[in-house]
Formats: C-alpha cells, structure tokens, sequence
C-alpha cells in the first residue's frame, strides 16, 4: 500500500509541476491557449495572474515531494488536502473538470496515504 500511495502522490505532483510550466511559460503558446480555451489577447492581459498561479503549483509540487523524501505524512497529507480544496474550489468557479483533473487524483493519494499509515508492517 506504501509504494501505490508514494506512486499517487508523485502522479499529483508531476500533474502539478505540469500545471506549472503552463501557467509560468506555455500561457500564450498554443498548447496553453488550447488547455484554457481562451484567446491570445486574453492570455496577454492574464499571463502575469497565470505565472502565480503557476508558482503556488509549484509550491504544492515542493511540499508533496518533501513529504515524500522526508517519509513525512504529515505533509503529504497537508498538501494532498491544499491541492483538494484548490481542486473543488476551482471546480465550482471555473470548470466542473476541474474535479476530475485536479480534486480526483488528491482524494485518491490522500485515502491510498491514509490507509498505508493504518497498515502495519509484516
């Protein structure tokens, strides 16, 4: 259960650090024109908001893979949960896929995570 917890959580940090490179330096190229659905003069006026938004990704990335490296499941959990609430919210305010891309797979890492902390070792 340990390493399928490791694995969801490093699957929500790359997704993470991916949303990252988008918000930071794809926003006006058209792979983050196509990912947002908006326009190249939106993405103008909005490109610095997206280039923070990107860094608080990039913040989430460092927490879970601190919480990894350091076998801290405090902070897995704590950013499992940030990444959740970021998810939902957003899911409500932008885009109901949002629940699915973001919220999902941070719900599905925090239970795998939970239940490898109930576990005993054999």
């Amino acid at each position: 259960m340990k390493t399928l917890s490791i694995l969801a959580v490093l699957l929500v940090a790359a997704l993470h650090l991916w949303f990252l490179v988008v918000e930071m330096f794809l926003w006006e190229q058209p792979i983050g024109l196509a990912m947002f659905n908006h326009t190249p003069e939106h993405a103008a006026q909005t490109a610095m908001l997206a280039a923070n938004q990107g860094l608080y990704n990039g913040f989430l990335v460092a927490g879970l893979l601190w919480g990894v490296v350091r076998n801290k499941s405090d902070f897995v959990i704590f950013f499992l949960l940030c990444v959740m609430v970021a998810g939902v919210y957003g899911a409500f305010i932008v885009d109901m896929k949002i629940l699915y891309i973001q919220a999902a797979p941070a719900g599905l890492a925090l239970v795998l995570t939970v239940l490898g902390l109930r576990r005993k070792p054999a």
